[in-house]
């Protein structure tokens, strides 16, 4: 845990003092990050929404924390807000929900590993299309408590509209 600069809030204060203003914009905060080494410290505000964050939001956001911020804070920082990126874990069902239709690598309680595309979510499980040697895509259902560990995988070339369908999405939802 980084050690708190005179006049800065703690982590905890921070998402305290931010966590209603985000969820009132229809975004959770993710996580909250305070460097001390840097001149000035930096407080970092990762943030996500079912629609994901574009820069309009991200500018909104941040005009917002830093209002919040400068109310209670004297000390000088530097205020970034920004989203989880790509090679965040998986950990919540709203993670699997927010990444419908991409590809993910989900390392199982049994010891397997499994790779396919994100698909429904309900009732503590998730569908995964899978590709399937000579038969195609095919849905399978996980439960998400025997999910030990899944991260998205970067994608270099679109996928199939038949894992799309399969998946629940169009074409246009996965490009970001």
């Amino acid at each position: 845990m980084a050690e708190r600069s005179a006049g800065l809030p703690s982590q905890q204060q921070v998402i305290e003092l931010l966590d209603a203003e985000f969820a009132r914009a229809g975004y959770d905060i993710e996580d909250v990050r305070i460097d001390t080494a840097t001149r000035p410290p930096r407080i970092t505000v990762i943030a996500d929404g079912d629609d994901g964050l574009d820069l309009d939001t991200i500018a909104e956001l941040s005009r917002a924390a830093s209002e919040v911020l400068d109310e209670v804070d004297s000390a000088p920082y530097v205020l970034e807000v920004t989203s989880p990126g790509v090679d965040r874990p998986l950990t919540s069902e709203k993670h699997y929900r927010r990444s419908q239709g991409r590809l993910a690598e989900m390392s199982l309680a049994d010891g397997s590993v499994v790779t396919g595309r994100i698909g429904a979510v309900r009732d503590g499980t998730v569908d995964l299309v899978v590709k399937q040697v000579k038969k195609g895509p095919a849905v399978r259902e996980i439960a998400l408590d025997t999910i030990t560990k899944a991260v998205v995988q970067v994608e270099f070339s679109p996928p199939s509209s038949r894992e799309l369908e399969l998946a629940g999405v169009s074409g246009e939802e996965t490009s970001a």
